[in-house]
Parts: structure tokens; C-alpha cells; sequence
């Protein structure tokens, strides 16, 4: 019976626990029921106040880089400065009592308005509050526009802004003082115009990419992959977590010499001031690569005021004029239709053909008369180079054409630049509509083709080559950090363009039209270098009006290379329409390759340090920047230069210091999710280190980092902006 009884009894507990449980499920079910079907939609109304769509986090563009990793064009913050006068915090009497000192201090760091404009213009912001109080408490629906009141019709960059939030009142949290800021990126070049066409530009949107330039070539990689982020309101403060972390744009370096550049664009620039010239074009182009050092398209834009403009070396399709003889000479020497020493009848600078009058430069000082071949282009005769193409190919001027084909001028040199332009040779052979008796001779010096100036210049550096030409390019490295992603080959267009013997007859030509007393190209002779080269001038066509005199309707130019015997770099120099004196390649463009051709060597005299006696008594200690670890032993090293080694195994990033006259390396540490120290790098390495970080990275001035907005070993947010002073 006992155990009958306890039976009974655990059954009676497990059915009371069944029981329990079974209310309990039935309450859970019934509430969600009620949740769901009573209450939802006061939930979702609920929930839909706190969430807020996804944003996206905009990916931080690449950098373009000259040669020696210098920032040409790099993106940077501003920010607009706005007040929320419904701030929960903020209280009038606490803005009324700082608001005529806070005045004084924007107009301390803003004179160009009075300390009574900038506290007229706050209280009129708390007036609006003031109002729209009045109208919510009527029971009206308003927009609450002093949520948003903008403080400055300005942006501004980030250490303008570390200022402002010192000022008083604005020195509070952002929930007492209402400020807060939206930010914008601009793009900026620190070298201000030099390459600026070829460099391009981008859309004011961002999200437009490039413009112009390698900015559009390149966009898909320097633009990079945005973010998203999810936006979230807690407790009345918006928060943003991020889903998905953007992937920041690859950096561009490209083949441009800072310092070539600057030389280049000075020189260009002086002269079209001296000429009051419409517009000038400059090009230099290392001979055996194929690398742009310079590039520079300066065009007038107002009275005595030229900048960067179209970029004409690229993307003009014009009349190349007389350096084309050069061209036409090449052939003919190559299908030996004409040797150096042959003479050729110029007569007083007339020479009429088919109707129409050939004309050489100095015919109203009664022409050349007899001159051999080579003298025809040392003179720049008219005359001289269309009888010697007449007399070998005016039966059979598509044999002309073809050997211009066989140099590779034809050919697209499909440069990087969108909108480059291309060389179009006519040919007997299109179409006759555009082949008249006149063609051949006229094409002979210049004109009835169109060749952009780089396809020149491609052409004359081929002849410095020893006869392979080699195609023009913009970037040499696609880099992600400091990682090479690619690298950039010389490409071959035509391994060679002549025969060796024909190269030589063209090269002594070239040097003569500098170097001999009686050449054309003779302001281009300098005694510290020697220039080889070919001057043109040619009248720009007005359409339909044809071809007129005078200096506002020509285009003279200077192609050739330097030094002579062995050269390391050729240049070409075009000036359009110049107001002031008669129009001449020699003297006009010849002049400006002088200048540039020198400087340019001058900088490869200097003694190297390998090659220096070592000073005992004052030794040369080099200022070495901090940096990577890796780079700076490889330069020591290569350099021959001492040093005390006191990094450890890990051998990554380091700091450099002279102690006791001897060069100290040591470990510098990055810790993860702290800021790291990038005081007395360069630009390179401090801005990939702190992007690598996670951080978003302004930059100002140029040289050593001395200075940066975080402090470090300060705790950091990815994503959050860095700014970096350097000088």
C-alpha cells in the first residue's frame, strides 16, 4: 500500500509540473500571437525609428605618385561646420554667455567678416529654434531647421577644425554645443599645375571617378571598393557599424621627374610671357625606355596668364611641319634615291610645281641656289627636300607613303591618355579624293599630314635609340600600399627603323642643323651639352580661308635629343601663334630646349657619394628619414654609408638616429588598433602605414612628417581621419 501511495504521488507531482509547463507554453504562444497580430505594427513603427538604411562607406582613392613617389594628386578631407541648436544639452544661458567670445574667435581665424557679423549670425540661429519651439508647442508639424544651421559659408580642412573646437562653447561635447560636421573629399595636387592636364582631374562627385587624364584612364583601380555600413539610433544617438569595410583605390606611380617637370614648365613658360604666345607644348622623354619625365600644356587664359589646358602633346592631330623633312629624308636615303653629298637646285626659293609655289624661308633674300641633300635639311629647305622626293617617288608616290609605314608613324601608339590622337599619313591607295598632284610635295616638308607631337618626338627618339622606337608611357607602377602589383615594360613598336648607315647619314644631319654656324637650329647650340635636332615652323590651316602669313597663324617647333653622342633624353617644343616677333622654331622653341637641356644635365654632374674621398676628421653623416626597415638598409648599404644595427628580428619599420657621429637603427612598433608614430617619415611610407591601420589619411605640406592630429598609441577606429603636417 506504501508503495502504492508513493506511486500516486510522483504521478500527482508530474502532473502538476506538466501543467506548469504547459500554462507557461501556452502564455508564450498567446503573446507572440498578441505581438504579432495586435501590437506588431507599433513595434515595427518602434523599430523603423531606431534603424536607418545602410550607408556606404566611400573607399579612399589611390594616390598618383611622379618617378620618385612623390604625391602629385591624393584625396583630402574638408568638412562644413553646422550647429544643432536642439541639442539636448545645449543650454541658452551657458550660449549667451560665451557667444561674444566665441564671435572674437571666428573672427580671429576669419577676419575677412566682423566678430558682430558671426554673433549676429548664431543668434539667429537660436532665434530660429526659439520659434520653431513655439510653433511645436501650438501643435503644429514643422520642420525643425535649426537641427542644421550652418555655422560658416566654408569648408574647411581638419586642423582648421582642431582650431575651431577650442574656440569657447565650441569647446564642449557635441551634445552641449550642437556642433557637429559633415566632411567632403577633394582631390588636390600638391605640385600644383605641373603635369596637371596629363595627371587629369576627377568630378566634383566622387562617385563620377575620373575626368581626364590618367584620373580616367585608370579610375577603376584608383577609385577602389566601397563599404557598407549599418546606421543604428540608440538611446537618441546615431551610431554606424560597419558590414562590409571598403577596399581602398591602388596607387599610381608614374614615369614623370618632379624635378624635369619643373625645369620643363619654368622654361615653356618663360618664353610664351617673352612671345605672348596663344599656347606652348613641352615634352621630354627618356631615349631608351620610352618614360615621360615631363610633360607640360601651358595655354593663355586671360592677358599675361597661362596654365595647364588642353593636352595638345597628346591629343593635337596637326601639320608637324618642317621636322617631318627628317622623315621624308630617312626614306629617301633608305631607298636610295638620294645621298648625303648629292646637290639639288634651289634656285632663288621659288620652286613652282603643278600650279602651286613651293617656297623656302629666305627666298626674299634670293633662296639657296645649289645645295647638297644634307644641306637641305640643315637650311630647312622647302625646295631642297620636295625636289629630292619628286625626283624619286613623283611616278610612284605610294612607295613614299609605304616607307613612312615601314618607320611605324602609322601605327596607334594606344597611349594612356584618353582622347591621345594618331598620325594620319595619306596614302594613294584610300582614296583619290584626298591624293592631288600637290600631295607629294607638300607632304614632303610637313604639311598635307597630321601627327601629334608625342608621335614627333616618339620618332626622334628612336634616331637617339640607335633605331628602335619605343612607345611613349605615363605609368611605370600599379602599387596596392607598398606592394608592386604591376610593373610597367618599354614596349617595342618598330625594333628598327632604318639600316645603321642611313641612321648615321640622319644623326650627322641633325647635329649639323645645331652645331654648324649656318643651321637653322643654331639658338639651340649649347657648350655644356650637345644638342641634335630639327627646327619647324608651320602655318596653322584656317579651314576653308586656307593658309595665312604672320605669326598669329604659325606653329614653330624644336624635336631632338641630348647629349648628342650619347643621348639620354630627347624633347620636343611646340609654340602657337605668338604675338611678338617673327615666327622661328630655332629661336622660339630652339631656345627653350637649350634651357631645359642643360639643366637636365647639369643635374647628372654632380659628383656621386661612392666616388668621394672619405672625410676623417668631418665625417658625412646623412639625415636618413624613419621608415621601412628593408629600404633603408638597402640604401646604406648601396651607399656605402656606416651604421649600427639595433633592430631586432622582426625587422619591419624603424627609427633612425645619429648618435656619437654613427647612424643608429631601432625597432619602431606598430600595435594593433593603437595610432601608430609616423613622426619624421616621408609622405609614402607614413601615408601606407596609417591606411594599413585602417585610417583615412590628410596630408599638408611636403617633406618629413612632423606632426599628426592623433597622438600616438592613442586607441583608434578604423576608418577614422589622420591628419599629417609635413615640412
Amino acid at each position: 500500500m506504501a508503495k502504492k501511495a508513493l506511486n500516486s504521488k510522483i504521478l500527482r507531482n508530474y502532473f502538476v509540473v506538466a501543467l506548469i509547463f504547459g500554462i507557461i507554453v501556452i502564455a508564450i504562444i498567446g503573446r507572440a500571437c498578441y505581438t504579432s497580430f495586435i501590437t506588431g505594427k507599433t513595434w515595427k513603427k518602434l523599430e523603423s525609428t531606431l534603424k536607418r538604411p545602410n550607408k556606404e562607406i566611400a573607399a579612399s582613392r589611390g594616390n598618383i605618385y611622379s618617378s620618385d613617389y612623390r604625391l602629385m594628386a591624393t584625396s583630402e578631407s574638408l568638412y562644413h561646420l553646422y550647429i544643432d541648436f536642439w541639442a539636448d544639452g545645449l543650454q541658452e544661458d551657458t550660449l549667451m554667455k560665451y557667444v561674444g567670445s566665441l564671435a572674437e574667435g571666428l573672427h580671429a581665424m576669419y577676419p575677412e567678416k566682423s566678430a558682430g557679423y558671426y554673433k549676429n549670425h548664431i543668434l539667429n540661429g537660436w532665434n530660429m529654434r526659439q520659434k520653431e519651439a513655439e510653433q511645436i508647442n501650438k501643435g503644429k508639424t514643422i520642420a525643425r531647421k535649426s537641427r542644421e544651421y550652418s555655422l560658416l559659408d566654408r569648408k574647411m580642412n581638419y586642423l582648421e577644425l582642431k582650431e575651431i573646437r577650442k574656440l569657447p562653447f565650441l569647446s564642449q561635447n557635441r551634445n552641449k554645443s550642437g556642433l557637429y560636421t559633415k566632411e567632403f573629399l577633394k582631390r588636390s595636387k600638391p605640385f600644383g599645375t605641373l603635369a596637371s592636364r596629363t595627371i587629369g582631374d576627377i568630378y566634383g562627385d566622387f562617385e563620377k571617378g575620373g575626368k581626364n587624364g590618367l584620373e580616367l584612364e585608370y579610375d577603376s583601380l584608383l577609385r577602389g571598393v566601397p563599404g557598407v555600413s549599418m546606421i543604428k539610433k540608440i538611446y537618441g544617438r546615431t551610431t554606424a557599424e560597419p558590414l562590409i569595410y571598403p577596399v581602398n583605390g591602388k596607387d599610381i606611380v608614374t614615369t614623370i621627374d618632379i624635378d624635369i617637370q619643373d625645369i620643363t614648365e619654368k622654361a615653356l613658360l618663360h618664353k610664351l610671357r617673352e612671345i605672348d604666345a596663344e599656347s606652348g607644348t613641352a615634352v621630354v622623354m627618356e631615349v631608351s625606355t620610352g618614360e615621360i619625365k615631363a610633360i607640360t600644356n601651358m595655354g593663355r587664359i586671360r592677358e599675361g596668364v597661362w596654365t595647364e589646358t588642353k593636352n595638345h602633346a597628346v591629343a593635337d592631330e596637326t601639320e608637324p611641319g618642317s621636322t617631318f623633312k627628317v622623315v621624308s629624308m630617312m626614306v629617301a636615303l633608305e631607298d636610295g634615291v638620294v645621298h648625303p653629298d648629292d646637290t639639288v637646285e634651289t634656285g632663288n626659293g621659288l620652286y613652282t610645281y603643278a600650279g602651286s609655289v613651293v617656297r623656302d624661308h629666305n627666298a626674299h633674300r634670293g633662296g639657296y641656289g645649289t645645295i647638297t641633300a644634307s644641306k637641305s635639311i640643315r637650311y630647312s629647305s622647302n625646295v631642297g627636300v620636295a625636289k629630292i622626293i619628286l625626283k624619286g617617288y613623283e611616278n610612284n608616290p605610294s612607295k613614299f607613303v609605304e616607307g613612312i609605314y615601314k618607320i611605324g608613324l602609322n601605327q596607334d601608339f594606344n597611349l594612356e591618355i584618353p582622347g591621345a590622337g594618331r598620325a594620319k599619313i595619306r596614302s594613294p591607295k584610300d582614296s583619290s579624293r584626298y591624293w592631288s598632284k600637290t600631295t607629294l610635295p607638300w607632304m614632303s616638308f610637313g604639311y598635307e599630314t597630321q601627327v601629334p607631337p608625342i608621335y614627333t618626338l616618339a620618332f626622334f627618339n628612336a634616331i637617339a635609340n640607335n633605331g628602335r622606337m619605343v612607345k611613349p608611357f605615363f605609368v611605370k607602377e600599379i602599387r596596392d600600399d607598398n606592394k608592386v602589383l604591376e610593373k610597367k615594360k618599354t614596349e617595342t613598336i618598330n625594333k628598327q627603323i632604318c639600316s645603321p648607315n642611313t641612321l648615321k647619314q640622319i644623326r650627322i644631319m641633325l647635329d649639323d642643323v645645331v652645331n654648324q654656324p649656318d643651321g637653322t637650329g643654331k639658338p639651340a647650340y649649347s657648350k655644356y651639352v650637345r644638342i641634335s635636332g630639327k627646327t619647324g615652323t608651320a602655318q596653322i590651316s584656317q579651314g576653308a580661308a586656307g593658309y595665312k602669313s604672320g605669326g598669329l597663324s604659325h606653329q614653330v617647333s624644336f624635336c631632338g635629343y641630348f647629349p648628342s653622342d650619347e643621348p639620354k633624353y630627347s624633347c620636343i617644343v611646340l609654340i602657337r601663334k605668338p604675338r611678338n616677333g617673327a615666327p622661328s622654331g630655332g629661336l622660339m622653341c630652339g631656345t627653350v630646349f637649350k634651357t631645359i637641356a642643360e639643366e637636365v644635365y647639369a643635374r647628372s654632374l654632380f659628383k656621386k657619394v661612392d666616388k668621394s674621398d672619405r672625410d676623417t676628421i668631418n665625417p658625412l653623416v646623412p639625415r636618413i628619414k624613419n621608415g621601412f626597415y628593408s629600404q633603408t638598409e638597402y640604401a646604406l648599404n648601396k651607399l656605402d654609408i656606416a651604421y649600427k644595427d639595433s633592430v631586432g628580428s622582426d625587422k619591419n619599420l624603424i627609427s633612425v638616429a645619429i648618435i656619437n657621429d654613427k647612424l643608429v637603427l631601432s625597432d619602431r612598433k606598430i600595435i594593433d588598433n593603437l595610432a601608430p608614430n609616423v613622426t619624421g617619415m616621408g609622405a609614402r611610407d607614413a601615408v601606407f602605414i596609417l591606411e594599413n591601420a585602417g585610417l583615412r589619411v590628410n596630408l599638408s605640406g611636403r617633406g618629413t612628417v612632423y606632426g599628426q592630429s592623433i597622438t600616438p598609441g592613442t586607441k583608434i577606429v578604423k576608418g577614422q581621419t589622420i591628419s599629417i603636417q609635413l615640412k
